[in-house]
């Protein structure tokens, strides 16, 4: 596995660890279609909030939520359309994004938006 994929695992699960102990329950993680993939789902009270996690190394190319595009936030609303239709789930929806910074051998720091659209 490179190097960056594993990266990105690494930062889905400490976002869920975060999530966990801000009180969210995990649903899902890492589902997938043919239309991409949704990285967490999770339950906070009774709304489905559909997460996005970017992890970077550093600041070097932007903070993570700077990758979090408007064509992106499209794209995670047809995907969790397409999740809530696959599970038979209803009920309020949320899109939230969590960004961590993982520089190598520092210590990691997790930031989280609720509500990005």
């Amino acid at each position: 596995m490179r190097a960056k994929d594993q990266l990105g695992l690494d930062g889905e699960a400490a976002a869920s660890v975060h999530l966990e102990r801000a009180g969210m329950r995990i649903i899902d993680r890492r589902w997938r279609c043919a239309h991409g993939e949704l990285d967490i789902v999770a339950l906070d009270g009774d709304t489905l909030v559909f997460v996005e996690v970017k992890t970077r190394r550093g600041l070097a190319f932007g903070h993570p939520f700077e990758a979090i595009t408007p064509s992106k936030v499209r794209r995670l609303r047809m995907l969790a359309a397409l999740w809530l239709e696959a599970t038979g789930q209803r009920g309020p929806v949320r899109l939230d994004a969590v960004g961590i910074i993982a520089p190598l051998g520092g210590a990691w720091r997790v930031e989280h938006l609720r509500g990005i659209a």
